[in-house]
């Protein structure tokens, strides 16, 4: 197997662009014509007001279609890893299969394991079978002493793994960077508001008050998106690096067992 780690492709690296990028326009569109629809407002002393939420939503500013591209980029690249993860852990049970491989390597039938290893399918299915493979290539070589073959075994089972690893970790980056930086995009929204709302008191009264308080409210619009986007981010992120966590806990134990096996057949 080729110790080469896996890297994502050019065509990878467009896609995650493009679809960030049509994710913006989505965004920008759904700002102006569907929170900025003129049915969201009402007249009010000559100027319009917002009547519902999505007025309110989009009186926040500029600031909020960013926002909102954070929030969608989010919630797709999640609902992609989700897809990626699940088809990495294969098509079956991983607390069965590693079972399973365990059982089948206790009565040495390394042809039953492989065979299991392409039921699951999977990155774990994948490392196992190479790590299985490779711990039959070493019982019939007579050229390397048996801490050499223990020591090729190894290092098969790491190369798989740094083959699969990169390709379950892709855009959890993206989404790590969201966690963070949607609070402070949002922030910034805010105080952009809030400079807004402060200078609309210029002209004093009753009236200016009342602005000032509808033009705080608005403003922390910006905070609640860019809170609630964090949230998402955080948790998508914790989820998915658990998950890979998991996985590749499950190789480590088959590794040991395999190798646990091979020590127990060689001499």
């Amino acid at each position: 197997m080729s110790t080469m780690k896996k890297k994502p492709s050019t065509f990878q690296n467009i896609f995650s662009g493009l679809a960030i990028l049509v994710l913006f326009v989505l965004a920008v569109l759904i700002y102006k014509y569907f929170l900025g629809d003129p049915g969201n407002f009402e007249m009010k002393d000559g100027s319009p007001h917002p009547k519902n939420m999505f007025g309110t939503i989009y009186l926040g500013g500029p600031i909020v279609p960013i926002l909102m591209t954070c929030l969608f980029i989010a919630i797709t690249f999640s609902i992609e890893r989700f897809i990626t993860i699940t088809m990495a852990s294969g098509s079956g049970s991983i607390t069965n299969f590693v079972y399973k491989i365990k059982g089948l390597l206790a009565e040495n039938d390394i042809n039953g394991a492989m065979e299991a290893c392409d039921k699951q399918k999977g990155s774990i299915g994948n490392v196992v079978r190479s790590v299985l493979e490779k711990y039959k290539e070493m019982l019939t070589d007579s050229s390397k002493d048996k801490e050499q073959k223990v020591a090729a075994i190894t290092k098969e089972q790491e190369d798989a793994t740094a083959l699969e690893l990169p390709m379950l970790e892709k855009n959890l980056t993206i989404i790590a960077t969201l966690a963070s930086v949607s609070t402070l995009v949002g922030l910034l929204g805010t105080v952009m508001g809030m400079i807004k709302a402060f200078s609309s008191m210029s002209g004093g009264g009753a009236a200016a008050a009342a602005q000032l308080a509808v033009g705080i409210s608005e403003a922390l619009i910006n905070t609640a998106i860019g809170i609630g986007t964090s949230a998402v981010a955080i948790i998508a992120y914790n989820y998915f690096t658990s998950k890979i966590d998991e996985l590749t806990y499950n190789i480590d134990e088959v590794s040991y067992s395999i190798l646990q096996n091979f020590n127990a057949q060689v001499k």
